[in-house]
């Protein structure tokens, strides 16, 4: 079965430590239509420390989706290639989202 492309959208987000486990996690960048807080499943590589530290910038297409009516959470396919943006890419980006808006 094929992917509805038309469901998923450029997402900036960001490697975090987690408070709880010190690990890496992945969550979304403020100033987007998703709250930093909002959960992101993708490719476990993206949270491994050796090949991208922490604060890393990633651009990646998503979607927001629930599994069986459970907490809604970003969901981008673990195949897709890697997109890394710089700081000043991460701001353009941003920055474009913001015009963008209604």
């Amino acid at each position: 079965m094929a992917r509805d492309s038309w469901a998923y959208r450029e997402v900036a987000v960001h490697s975090v430590p987690d408070p709880r486990t010190g690990r890496l996690r992945i969550a979304p960048m403020p100033g987007q239509a998703f709250a930093p807080t909002t959960r992101v499943q993708c490719a476990s590589s993206l949270r491994d420390p050796a090949q991208y530290p922490a604060g890393t910038v990633f651009l990646l297409n998503a979607k927001l989706t629930d599994r069986l009516g459970g907490e809604p959470f970003l969901y981008a396919w673990h195949g897709d290639p890697v997109q890394v943006l710089s700081a000043a890419q991460a701001r353009k980006f941003l920055a474009a989202f913001r015009r963008g808006r209604i």
